[in-house]
């Protein structure tokens, strides 16, 4: 709601659009068209296994071969491995029938 309904006096400025806290800058995807992996291999073989390995999780690259330096795949390494959540399994009810098997409710079995 506007100030003016409220009070007699200066009105405040909306904030510019910058200034509100929405980030219009964010960082682009890696492994897109925009921004695809830089990956290095050693041989042809193994870069035309680490394309098939991209090209199946669907992620663009640009591979390089060169045979004097080290193989360098920590981006897609990263992209591939990324952590899962911990999914918490639910809590038996009192009322719930035990998971014992007795056809008791839980209360009156295991959950004493």
């Amino acid at each position: 709601m506007s100030d003016k309904f409220f009070f007699k006096g200066r009105r405040t400025p909306k904030p510019a659009y910058g200034e509100s806290g929405y980030n219009t800058k964010r960082q682009t995807k890696i492994g897109t068209e925009a921004s695809p992996l830089q990956l290095s291999v050693q041989s042809e073989e193994r870069k035309q296994a680490v394309q098939a390995i991209a090209d199946e999780q669907g992620l663009f690259a640009i591979i390089t071969i060169n045979a004097d330096i080290e193989e360098n795949i920590v981006q897609l390494e990263s992209i591939l491995n990324k952590p899962k959540a911990v999914v918490a399994e639910a809590k038996i009810n009192r009322n719930d029938p035990c998971t014992c098997g007795s056809e008791k409710k839980y209360k009156k079995c295991c959950g004493q």
